[in-house]
């Protein structure tokens, strides 16, 4: 039975980034982003946060003003 799959590398320098990534992933799966939060651009509101934002806000009593 053939086998597609190329060789392991000899040493990880020789290890390209892409088969690297390929391989974790294979392993751990898609686990961390590429990017952490903060270094990306904020998602605007849901709908539904919007209104449970709204919802809250409306509870307030209005002393804590």
């Amino acid at each position: 039975m053939a086998d597609d799959r190329s060789p392991p590398p000899t040493s990880p320098d020789d290890e390209s980034e892409s088969h690297r990534r390929r391989r974790l992933a294979a392993v751990f799966g898609d686990v961390l982003p590429e990017t952490t939060q903060d270094e990306r651009d904020p998602e605007p509101p849901s709908e539904e946060d919007d209104a449970r934002d709204r919802w809250l806000r409306g509870q307030v009593p209005p002393h804590h003003g």
